[in-house]
């Protein structure tokens, strides 16, 4: 499955992207899963919460991906 997130800002920080796409409630589950190696960013395993995700990056995460898409606010 792919979600794609669009934002109207230049990055996303990882676990921001996670909790508003819906695969985690809060900020410090999402933490949990990343720093636990759950997540893949861009296809590699990513443990940086902080991540910066730009336009056309994406995080998978319990077989769903998200994908980052920017637009003008």
């Amino acid at each position: 499955m792919n979600q794609i997130i669009t934002i109207t800002t230049e990055f996303i920080r990882l676990d921001a992207l996670l909790k508003l796409g819906g695969a985690l409630d809060t900020g410090g589950q999402a933490k949990f899963v990343i720093q636990n190696g759950e997540v893949l960013v861009n296809g590699e395993i990513c443990t940086m919460r902080g991540k910066k995700m730009r336009d056309g990056d994406f995080a998978e995460y319990n077989g769903v991906r998200y994908t980052v898409r920017v637009t003008e606010g």
